[in-house]
């Protein structure tokens, strides 16, 4: 008799290589029948609409919005709405390198960190180039100096487009917009 995790395993391997024909020209990303990309728990991501070629982003199915290091964060007012300038440094352990940001205010939410700490945060909303695809999500700004990663890519920005296969790193390639 099998089990029934046994045959949630087999029907991802099936789909795997099923959708393996359905692979990008760089023949590393995979999107599943169900048009799901399958990632792993870390992956290189831009931020085109932020000028973020690259960042590194933690794939957290234990956050529920997405996050991004932001630092000298200055709200402002026009005739369009609220908007926000910020700071930030795409790279880990790389203090130089500065990026300027520019983004709509879409909300102010209280986020509970995975401390425990809760924050009240400005959202944005952007558009997220993961492997050859790309979609708005909703981010929340917060310095992220002391993590190891300056993005989290939750939950929800996640919803119906992604699977993480939490044993694999890098599992997909950045393809130009």
């Amino acid at each position: 008799m099998s089990h029934p995790e046994e045959n949630e395993r087999q029907t991802l391997a099936d789909k795997v290589s099923v959708a393996s024909s359905g692979q990008s020209s760089s023949g590393k990303n995979i999107v599943l029948p169900d048009n799901k990309l399958l990632v792993g728990w870390r992956e290189w991501v831009a931020l085109p609409e932020l000028g973020i070629e690259r960042i590194k982003a933690k794939v957290d199915t234990g956050a529920r919005t997405s996050a991004l290091h932001a630092f000298e964060v200055d709200p402002y007012q026009t005739k369009a709405g609220l908007r926000v300038r910020f700071l930030m440094h795409p790279l880990q352990n790389d203090q130089d390198t500065v990026v300027e940001c520019d983004a709509a205010v879409v909300d102010e939410r209280m986020v509970t960190d995975s401390g425990g700490h809760r924050e009240k945060r400005l959202v944005i909303e952007t558009m997220l180039r993961i492997a050859h695809m790309a979609w708005p999500i909703e981010m929340t700004l917060t310095n992220r100096d002391t993590m190891k990663f300056r993005m989290l890519l939750g939950r929800t920005a996640m919803r119906r487009r992604i699977l993480v296969n939490p044993s694999v790193s890098y599992r997909t390639e950045l393809e130009q917009a």
